[in-house]
């Protein structure tokens, strides 16, 4: 059951360095109800290592959600891909926090950043077992491209999103 929150139980903020070991604990437990319904791969791909999300820090603007006492809750990266396209990745927000209002904020943090980098049209991409985040994605105004690929041998769903002004 989700528990009831207000602005103050939470904080939105970028990542910094330090926050690794917070990060990948929230993808992990996010992402593990999952973990029989992905490819060795692409789970690995999603939950990351210690190396690979460095390098997603180095190349992404990454934000967290905090508790008051600094524990992370929630995560989002993003980052611009062309001139005026921004993609979204590894939105996760930790099971007790799901369904508070937290993964919104996580959105609307990226959204803002990308829209402050002159981006128009947002992409994001997802895995068909995702099937809560597909709703949450379009029910925020995201809408399936129709570009489907391969991610490590699952299905990859594309969607996106216009910003106005």
């Amino acid at each position: 059951m989700a528990r009831s929150t207000s602005p103050s139980d939470f904080l939105i903020r970028e990542a910094t360095r330090p926050d690794a070991a917070g990060i990948l604990l929230c993808l992990s437990e996010a992402f593990e109800p999952y973990r029989s319904r992905y490819s060795l791969s692409a789970f690995a791909d999603t939950v990351l290592t210690s190396d690979t999300l460095e390098q997603r820090l180095r190349s992404m603007s990454v934000f967290v959600a905090t508790t008051p006492a600094g524990e992370i809750i929630g995560t989002i990266g993003c980052n611009l891909v062309s001139a005026g396209e921004g993609h979204l990745r590894g939105m996760a927000v930790r099971h007790t926090w799901q369904g508070t209002g937290v993964a919104a904020e996580l959105l609307s943090a990226a959204e803002r950043e990308l829209r402050a980098m002159k981006c128009s049209l947002l992409t994001l991409d997802t895995t068909e077992p995702l099937t809560r985040a597909l709703h949450f994605y379009e029910k925020n105004g995201y809408r399936r491209s129709g570009k489907v690929t391969d991610f490590f041998g699952m299905v990859l769903i594309e969607l996106v999103k216009t910003l106005t002004e």
